[in-house]
């Protein structure tokens, strides 16, 4: 690896008082020992900046006792790795909501949530690796070229577990989801499809149960000496120039709940075990891509050493940062090179768009004009001089912490605003993200829990009736959102201007909301009229993205002549390819 020291962490019961020596090794170094308050643990720095592959012994002796432990030095995967980028569209899901399947390994395990209650909305559903593995088809066939799935490590806690964000084992795949072998075998069958997979993971928090935090290191491995001291949630005050000590404080060193103590990633040891988690993943499962958790409730300096820690192993790795801020001040303030932080940087390539998932949700559902419906999205838009690179912002309607696209089952029944909302995220810049089940109008409101948002995919338990997998287990109008969803997934696949051109949009006019996306000599115009009323749009205001006098029209797959003017349909589409 670039990085030359590794850091070993062994706990065993009074481990640290133990004489430390390594035995058959071939160019390493034993740096630095590292003993803490806790005797349980000790901690090892080893150089193996020269170090070949190789397998050698830690020896621990003590008066009464001793003992010796393999280690083995891997060779590295010098493979040319994938990442996502704006050319992806990104498929999120839960695994275990998503779909279940019984041919996956069967484990004997034993931990504190066992039983699976599908009536119960907090309680585990038993969905698996094996049923995300069985259903990659379904994926390739709707379009998505990459997928993002919320944790999968191991969650050992007493309840409300399912969701995988209170770690309490950062090498452990969740036994109740499979093992760490049949992970890998559902990455690469991911990667024969052309498919990319995006490891969540949570470093701002584990759970209570994990050995670090039961039996901790020292007093300051986590945040507030160890104890339970309640966040903010008001991640402003880490940008506010004018913020308070106490206020900064509260909101970093704060816990999200009792059950997740807070990492205090100030510590070196800390930041250093977490790095190399990240890294092992990358190397041992060939993932394509991390998203990370909380990321403005991390310590800054600390998650920017990661980032930069990242990108010296695997340069261009692609990380994208949970960044739930309402405002593109803040959600720019933690992109790499942003011009409104500094001298902060925190290294981290890609941040997520809530503002405009909001907007997109608003603007749909109103009359356009200057500044209502498809006029926010202009003035919005208008405003990306605050990015580094709108290019690597992760767009999206909807996720699994927020209200569905389609709220409730009226709405669903709305297509039109539907079809508006996902032309303008599959063609405006960024990385665009689809949460499993909009593209089959499911809905959700988190006014009744976050189960609500979260219920399971149709078709992916042996004992749902329909299937929703397949087409003849989907109702009509799931049918009519699965096909207009694949046929625009399917065509930007094919479309480089769409993911790499540059953006020209046009001031709202007589309802209509105009931009293009251009690339050497490739155009596509989008026009939409974000009205209740048929429109007959004057062309001549923009002849610059419109070419030529004919354009392949996506939606209609039909060739359409290019004149003076154009009429519009209520609500219409046209995506004009030339």
């Amino acid at each position: 690896m670039n990085e030359p020291k590794l850091q070993i962490l062994l706990h065993g019961n009074c481990i640290g008082r133990a004489e430390v020596e390594l035995e058959g090794t071939e160019n390493i170094g034993l740096n630095e020992t590292v003993r803490f308050d806790n005797p349980n643990y000790v901690l090892l720095y080893l150089d193996v900046a020269s170090a070949c592959p190789q397998t050698f012994k830690i020896l621990l002796k003590s008066e009464n006792a001793s003992c010796e432990l393999d280690y083995e030095l891997k060779k590295r995967k010098r493979i040319l790795r994938s990442t996502f980028d704006s050319s992806d569209v990104v498929y999120l899901l839960m695994p275990d909501r998503f779909a279940r399947c019984d041919s996956g390994a069967i484990l004997n395990v034993k931990m504190h949530e066992m039983n699976i209650s599908s009536k119960r909305p907090d309680a585990r559903h038993g969905g698996n690796i094996a049923g995300m593995d069985k259903h990659l088809d379904y994926l390739a066939d709707l379009g998505v070229t990459a997928i993002w799935h919320t944790p999968i490590l191991e969650n050992d806690m007493p309840r409300y577990s399912y969701h995988g964000y209170a770690i309490t084992e950062y090498y452990n795949t969740d036994p109740r989801l499979g093992t760490n072998e049949e992970y890998c075998q559902f990455v690469r069958n991911a990667h024969d499809r052309g498919i990319k997979v995006i490891k969540d993971i949570v470093f701002n928090h584990c759970g209570s149960l994990n050995f670090l935090y039961a039996d901790r290191p020292s007093s300051d491995w986590f945040s507030n000496g160890g104890e339970y001291f309640q966040t903010s949630f008001r991640t402003g005050a880490i940008s506010d120039v004018h913020a308070s000590l106490y206020d900064k404080k509260r909101t970093v060193s704060g816990w999200f709940v009792d059950s997740m103590p807070d990492f205090n990633q100030s510590n070196r040891h800390v930041m250093t075990y977490l790095i190399q988690v990240s890294v092992w993943w990358i190397e041992y499962a060939g993932i394509d891509g991390i998203r990370q958790d909380t990321y403005p409730y991390n310590n800054r300096k600390g998650m920017a050493r990661w980032c930069k820690a990242i990108e010296r192993e695997y340069p261009g790795f692609n990380i994208v940062g949970e960044t739930w801020v309402n405002h593109n001040v803040g959600v720019s303030y933690w992109q790499k090179n942003s011009p409104i932080s500094a001298p902060y940087n925190s290294y981290l390539p890609t941040v997520m768009d809530f503002p405009l998932m909001s907007l997109l949700n608003m603007a749909v559902d109103e009359q356009t004009d200057e500044w209502n419906g498809l006029g926010r999205i202009y003035e919005y838009i208008s405003q990306d001089a605050v990015y580094a690179d709108p290019q690597h912002l992760l767009t999206f309607l909807d996720n699994h912490d927020t209200d569905r696209f389609q709220k409730d089952a009226v709405m669903a029944k709305n297509i039109d605003r539907y079809k508006q909302a996902l032309t303008l995220l599959l063609t405006l810049r960024g990385i665009p993200q689809i949460y499993a089940g909009t593209e089959i109008g499911m809905w959700g409101n988190k006014m009744k829990g976050d189960g609500e948002l979260r219920k399971n995919f149709p078709g992916g338990w042996s004992r749902d009736k329909r299937s929703a997998f397949t087409p003849e287990g989907r109702t009509k109008l799931q049918q009519t959102y699965f096909n207009f969803t694949r046929s625009l997934l399917q065509w930007r696949k094919k479309c480089p201007a769409i993911a790499y051109g540059a953006l020209t949009h046009y001031m709202v006019r007589n309802g209509a909301y105009v931009y293009s996306r251009q690339l050497a000599a490739k155009t596509v115009t989008v026009i939409i009229n974000g009205t209740d009323k048929p429109i007959c749009l004057d062309l001549s205001v923009y002849a610059e993205v419109l070419p030529e006098c004919e354009a392949y029209e996506v939606l209609s797959d039909s060739r359409i002549t290019v004149g003076d003017v154009m009429p519009i349909e209520k609500r219409g589409i046209k995506i004009l390819e030339f």
